[in-house]
C-alpha cells in the first residue's frame, strides 16, 4: 500500500499553519480535533464488542489476551495490559503486551524491529501462543509487518485474531478474524500517530480490556472489587470499596479486610452473607467469582 494514501499520513487541511498559530491556538485545534475520535470509534462498536465476547470466551477456558504491536501501538498495548493486573488482580499472564524490539524497545527504537514478519512471529512461539488464546494486532498504519507475522502465526495455531488499526481497508484486517478500523482524519501534526491514532487505540483497548474484565466476574456493579491493594492509597481504596457494596462502616469493611488478607470480593461477601472466609470463597468459587450470582 503506498504510505501517501493512508489517512494517517495525509496532511490535515485544519492545520496547514500549525507553525504560525499561539499555543493556544495549537491547543484549541488539538482538542477540537480530538472531539472526531469517538465519532469515529462510535461505527466500530459492532466490531469490538465481536473481539470483547471472543476474549471473554478465552479467559474462560484459561486462555490469554495478547497485544501485538511495534512503537507507540505496542507500548499502549503494554500499558493497557499490565494496568490489568492492579485493577483486576490478573495473573501477569492473562494480559500480556508485546512490543516489537523486546523491552528496550519501550524507551528507543529498535531500528528494522517492526519491519520484520518473522520476529512478530517468534515472538509469539516464544509466549507459547496456545489455540485457547486471543492475540490482538495494533497499527496505527495498518500495515506493519511485525503485527501480520505474528497473525498469520496466530491464524496457523487456531487462535483468535483480532486487529485494531486507524485506517480504513487496512492491510491487517485482512489477517484477522474481527477487524477494527477507526479513521478519525489526518494528524494535526502530519504523521505522528501518537496522537488521535494513539489516542483512538488507547480507547478501544480500555474497551477491550474492561469490558472482559466485567464478564469474567472482576467487577461488582461499579466497584472494582478485584482491586489489589498494594500501596496505601490502594488500601484505603479497598475500603472504601467494601464499604460501598456491603453498605458498611468503616471498622466493619477494615476487619474484612483484615481477615481475607486484603482479598476486596472474599471481603464484600463476609458482610453481606454474614459468613467467614472459608465460607465467602466457596460461594465465589460456586458462582465463578461474581458477586452478583450470590447476592441477587
Amino acid at each position: 500500500m503506498d504510505l501517501k494514501s493512508l489517512t494517517t499520513e495525509q496532511q490535515n487541511q485544519n492545520s496547514m499553519n500549525l507553525d504560525s498559530l499561539s499555543v493556544r491556538e495549537i491547543l484549541e485545534l488539538m482538542n477540537e480535533e480530538t472531539k472526531n475520535i469517538p465519532l469515529a470509534i462510535d461505527s466500530e462498536i459492532p466490531g469490538i464488542v465481536k473481539i470483547i465476547n471472543a476474549t471473554i470466551d478465552s479467559l474462560n477456558k484459561g486462555g490469554r489476551l495478547i497485544y501485538l504491536g511495534a512503537g507507540t501501538s505496542g507500548r499502549l498495548g503494554i500499558l493497557d495490559a499490565v494496568e490489568c493486573v492492579p485493577t483486576f488482580s490478573t495473573d501477569p499472564d492473562m494480559v500480556q503486551g508485546i512490543i516489537a524490539g523486546g523491552e528496550a524497545a519501550m524507551m528507543l527504537a529498535v531500528e528494522g524491529a517492526e519491519d520484520s514478519k518473522e520476529l512478530g512471529r517468534q515472538d509469539l512461539i516464544d509466549r507459547n501462543l496456545s489455540k485457547d488464546d486471543v492475540v490482538v494486532g495494533i497499527a496505527a498504519s495498518g500495515r506493519t509487518p511485525y503485527v501480520i507475522g505474528g497473525l498469520e502465526y496466530a491464524n496457523e495455531i487456531g487462535a483468535t485474531t483480532a486487529s485494531v488499526c486507524c485506517n480504513k481497508n487496512a492491510e491487517i484486517s485482512k489477517y484477522a478474524t474481527f477487524s477494527t478500523e477507526i479513521d478519525a482524519g489526518p494528524e494535526v501534526l502530519t504523521g505522528s500517530t501518537r496522537l488521535k491514532a494513539g489516542t483512538s487505540q488507547k480507547l478501544v483497548l480500555n474497551m477491550i480490556s474492561t469490558a472482559s474484565m466485567i464478564g469474567i466476574g472482576k467487577t461488582y456493579k461499579n466497584l472494582m472489587v478485584d482491586v489489589k491493594p498494594t500501596n496505601q492509597k490502594l488500601i484505603e481504596r479497598a475500603k472504601g470499596i467494601v464499604m460501598t457494596a456491603a453498605e458498611c462502616d468503616y471498622e466493619t469493611a477494615e476487619s474484612a479486610l483484615q481477615k481475607t488478607e486484603g482479598n476486596v470480593k472474599v471481603a464484600i461477601v463476609m458482610v453481606l452473607c454474614h459468613i467467614d472466609v472459608f465460607e465467602a470463597k466457596e460461594l465465589l468459587k460456586k458462582s465463578d467469582g461474581f458477586i452478583s450470582k450470590i447476592v441477587n
